[in-house]
C-alpha cells in the first residue's frame, strides 16, 4: 500500500500530468482537497473508488484514512492543488506517514504561478530586466512569515514577485513595494488561472488598488509585481543569437 501525493495543477483538469492521472486511475481510494481541486479530476478514479473530500477534515482525520487504507491494502491518490513543493501542507502528512511506516510517492503538478503567467502571455524572466522570480506570500492566520522573509526584503532585489495568498492584503502589498519599485511599476492580478472563470487585472502599483476595488476577487489569486511584466524594449536572449556558439548548435557562425 502506498500513498501517492499528486499535484493536481492550477485548476483545469487537463493540466494534470499523465503520471498523476494514471495514479488516480489505479488507486482505489482518492483523497482530494475539495475546496480547490477541480472535481472533474475525480472522473479519472476507478469504478467503485472511495472518494473523500478532505476540505472539512482535520489532520488527525486524514491520518485515520491513511491508516484504514493501509489495513485494507489499498493505495491512496492524495490530490493537492497546484504543485506539491510550495504551500501544499504535504510536509506534515509525510511526517506522520513516516512515523506510521506507510510508504509514499510525490508527483509534481503544474504550479499556479506558471498557469497565471500563461494567462498573462508573459515570460517572467526577461534579459537584463529580471532574471529571478520570487514566490512568496504574506503572514496570515495559517502561519506567520519567518523573520527576514518580508516583501521589503524581496522587493529590494528588484526581482519579479509572485505573491500568493495575499489578495486580501493588496493595500499592504502596494504600501510596502511602492517605495522600492515605484508607482509606475507594472502589476498583474490573475485569479482562477486556467479555469473558465479566469480573470486578469493589469495595472501599476499606483493604480491597482482602484482597479481591484472596481472588479474584486476573494481568493485563488496571485499578485505579480515587477518591470518584466510589461517591458517591450529589451535585449534579445543570446540563446538563439546567430553568433552565439554552444555545444548543441554544431555549426559555423555566419
Amino acid at each position: 500500500m502506498t500513498v501517492h501525493f499528486i499535484g493536481a495543477g492550477p485548476g483545469a483538469a487537463d493540466l494534470i500530468t499523465v503520471r498523476g492521472r494514471d495514479l488516480i486511475a489505479r488507486s482505489p481510494v482518492c483523497l482530494f482537497a475539495g475546496s480547490i481541486v477541480p472535481k472533474e479530476l475525480l472522473d479519472f478514479c476507478p469504478p467503485g473508488a472511495r472518494i473523500v473530500d478532505t476540505a472539512p477534515m482535520s489532520l488527525d482525520e486524514i491520518e485515520a484514512e491513511y491508516v484504514a487504507s493501509k489495513a485494507a491494502g489499498q493505495d491512496v491518490a492524495r490530490l493537492h492543488s497546484g504543485d506539491l513543493s510550495v504551500w501544499s501542507a504535504v510536509a506534515e502528512q509525510i511526517r506522520r506517514l513516516e512515523k506510521l511506516g506507510i510508504p509514499y510517492t510525490m508527483t509534481p503538478g503544474v504550479p499556479a504561478f506558471a498557469a497565471a503567467a500563461a494567462a498573462l502571455g508573459r515570460e517572467l524572466t526577461i534579459p537584463e530586466i529580471a532574471q529571478s522570480l520570487v514566490l512568496t506570500r504574506v503572514s496570515g492566520r495559517a502561519s506567520p512569515m519567518p523573520a527576514g522573509e518580508s516583501l521589503a526584503a524581496f522587493g529590494a532585489t528588484g526581482a519579479t514577485l509572485a505573491i500568493h495568498l495575499a489578495i486580501h492584503a493588496l493595500d499592504r502589498v502596494v504600501a510596502e513595494l511602492t517605495p522600492l519599485y515605484g508607482a509606475e511599476c507594472p502589476v498583474a492580478i490573475v485569479a482562477h488561472a486556467s479555469r473558465p472563470e479566469e480573470k486578469v487585472l493589469r495595472g501599476t502599483l499606483g493604480t491597482i488598488e482602484e482597479l481591484f476595488a472596481a472588479d474584486p476577487v476573494e481568493r485563488t489569486a496571485i499578485i505579480f509585481v515587477g518591470p518584466a511584466l510589461a517591458v517591450a524594449d529589451f535585449r534579445e536572449s543570446s540563446l538563439y543569437d546567430a553568433y552565439y556558439q554552444r555545444r548543441f548548435r554544431g555549426r559555423d557562425t555566419p
